[in-house]
């Protein structure tokens, strides 16, 4: 039997680094070249607009149900 010395812990630490470090699409001008900045700032490449998202990701889910629900 052998000890697997954390791997859940370093399989989600490369899906974290996975998501910080991936292109996204800007809200803004459509092109593919967002990309974080700080924790939870995000820039667009190619307009220059800067916003605030999640920590890992421009666009999170319950960003997405809240924007939904406002009114």
């Amino acid at each position: 039997m052998s000890v697997r010395y954390g791997v859940k812990l370093r399989k989600k630490h490369e899906e974290i680094r996975r998501k910080q470090k991936q292109v996204y699409l800007c809200p803004k001008c459509g092109k593919l070249k967002v990309k974080r900045i700080d924790f939870a700032q995000w820039t667009c490449k190619a307009c220059g607009v800067v916003f605030a998202g999640g920590a890992f990701e421009p666009f999170t889910s319950i960003g997405a149900a809240a924007g939904k629900t406002s009114v």
